[in-house]
């Protein structure tokens, strides 16, 4: 009940709102008193309750002695609700983009947070109309996959680097085996993810455990192609360790000390 309760009350129902609706739902037609019997809302405040109700049209009172009330049913009051808020945000997108600047290459924007960031990585996906470049891990395919069935629904073409299962899949999916994804990781201190479309944009975010998400979002077209290039280095490498083996080509940075160096991120003493 109390995840109903969370939900409603991003619709602006207060917590009370929130009981007296769903227990009207779960019995009605009922006066104020039963309802607050029911529902623990305090009788002192049930009556302003359900004034706030029948202003949001979420109930209607039943003529009797005293007056009963019964809910607006969920299905229909949901289908208001939605249909109003569609409205606003459509009306909101036109005004506020009125009023938008065309957009500056060079600015640079900084976002925190682990959902800010998958939601701006995200934006730069459904934004694509031609081509998408990934380089993302398993923990973030869940939430990235139906944005990328939906990208191939309008035939643009999306490439990645997944770093992770081979079970899962996004677009033309190239696995990053040449070396495990831990090491990596522990390379980067942590997960480096990138999103890029159409080489007008890219958002390239940094994950890791226990600290704090972070990206950075621009359409500075430098900065678009080496995210970009950077993905298509990683999907060569993986070929070519494909076709001729890991083996050979751990063999090769191994043997050197430089090479090592720039593999593992770590100095070596001569």
């Amino acid at each position: 009940m109390e995840d109903i309760y969370k939900e409603l009350q991003k619709l602006n129902f207060s917590l009370y709102e929130c009981k007296a609706y769903v227990g009207l739902l779960q019995g009605s037609p009922v006066t104020g008193y039963e309802l607050s019997k029911r529902t623990g809302v305090p009788r002192s405040m049930i009556y302003e309750v359900l004034g706030k109700l029948l202003d949001k049209g979420a109930v209607h009172t039943v003529p009797s002695d005293p007056v009963r009330y019964a809910p607006v049913p969920a299905k229909e009051l949901m289908g208001r609700l939605r249909k109003d808020i569609e409205e606003t945000f459509d009306f909101l997108e036109e005004a506020l983009g009125s009023m938008g600047q065309p957009e500056n290459m060079d600015v640079i924007l900084h976002i925190r947070g682990s959902r800010p960031v998958l939601n701006e990585m995200l934006g730069v996906m459904e934004r694509s109309e031609r081509e998408c470049w990934l380089s993302v891990w398993e923990q973030q395919h869940e939430v990235l996959q139906p944005c990328v069935q939906a990208l191939a629904g309008r035939g643009v073409s999306v490439y990645s680097i997944l770093f992770g299962s081979e079970e899962k899949r996004l677009g033309n999916t190239f696995h990053h085996n040449y070396m495990s994804p831990k090491v990596v990781e522990e390379r980067m201190g942590g997960r480096l993810s990138i999103a890029a479309r159409d080489r007008e944009e890219v958002v390239i975010a940094h994950f890791s455990e226990g600290g704090m998400a972070w990206a950075v979002k621009t359409a500075d077209p430098a900065l678009v192609q080496v995210a970009v290039e950077y993905i298509r280095h990683d999907i060569m490498i993986e070929e070519l360790t494909r076709e001729f083996g890991p083996e050979k080509l751990e063999k090769l940075w191994r043997g050197n000390r430089i090479l090592s160096e720039v593999v593992t991120g770590k100095r070596f003493s001569e």
